[in-house]
């Protein structure tokens, strides 16, 4: 459980959190949304232990200033921005299984699942790294610990689909046993991933709600018909990998199932170009959304 009692922190005197009052069960996956700057960073960055702030803050009915050793070790993380560590990748990968009392090859083995050979770029400096290369590295790091509690700031951000559906698989693997809270600037991006949804707007929560708990996994076959050929949404469906089969007017491909909205939000761009949008559950029953 995760309590929070007229939480309050400022910074010199802009007040970026106004005294929060939350309680997360076990078990909940929480989407944690608002523009940037509403507070949801600093929120994670209090909870993580790392600011002083005025008001109440437990974690399983400990404080992270005083006790954050012992929270720290229920917690895995993935940071909003990447730090500019100068550490090489094996030595980074060594030092974080020994901090949380894993094993390398588990976060060699997450990577490789995402995407990332550790091998390749066991003597790069982690800061050398590309945006997406560090970004699975640290979900890697954070998943190969026996996590009780996770926090994820803007996770996927800069995951190609392919990792994006890894990662949400990753996730579906650990919803039993973990609590999360899933930090976005946009619901899109999370709203198929979590059960209730936060929105903090200037340090106060606005918007505390339950949703449904839709699964995970599951992958969305997907073909896109257009009027006519367009280089932008060309290059738009490319960056999903989709292939074109048809002259430019007519796209096939895969759309991870919690990343539907998402995929249907870039598409809504494009809505003067579209002829037809078919989505089919490859596993479960047909889901079929047409738009003529």
């Amino acid at each position: 459980m995760i309590r929070l009692s007229a939480l309050t922190k400022a910074f010199k005197k802009h007040r970026v959190l106004d005294a929060l009052e939350l309680s997360i069960a076990e078990g909940e996956r929480v989407a944690l949304i608002g523009s940037n700057g509403a507070g949801k960073t600093t929120m994670i960055r209090c909870i993580l232990g790392e600011y002083t702030f005025s008001g109440g803050l437990e974690v399983n009915g400990l404080s992270p200033r005083v006790d954050r050793a012992a929270v720290l070790k229920t917690v895995g993380f993935v940071p909003q921005l990447p730090p500019p560590l100068k550490m090489p990748v094996r030595e980074l990968v060594r030092f974080a299984a020994a901090v949380s009392g894993t094993s390398p090859s588990r976060i060699d083995e997450l990577a490789a699942r995402l995407g990332l050979d550790v091998k390749l770029f066991a003597h790069h400096p982690f800061f050398k790294l590309s945006g997406g290369q560090k970004q699975k590295l640290l979900i890697a790091i954070a998943l190969g610990r026996d996590a009780r509690y996770l926090f994820l700031d803007e996770p996927a951000a800069n995951l190609d689909p392919e990792a994006r559906h890894t990662f949400f698989t990753l996730l579906a693997e650990r919803a039993a046993n973990a609590t999360m809270i899933i930090s976005s600037h946009r619901l899109d991006e999370v709203a198929a991933l979590v059960n209730r949804v936060i929105e903090l707007d200037r340090g106060k929560v606005v918007l505390d709600d339950r949703v449904a708990d839709a699964p995970l996994t599951g992958v969305l076959t997907c073909a896109v018909v257009l009027r006519r050929p367009d280089a932008a949404i060309a290059k738009a469906l490319g960056e999903w990998g989709f292939a074109d089969v048809r002259e430019g007017l007519e796209w096939a491909g895969r759309v991870a199932g919690a990343d539907r909205l998402r995929f249907m939000g870039m598409l809504s761009r494009y809505v003067g170009l579209l002829v037809k949008v078919s989505l089919e559950e490859q596993h479960v029953a047909a889901l079929k959304v047409v738009a003529s």
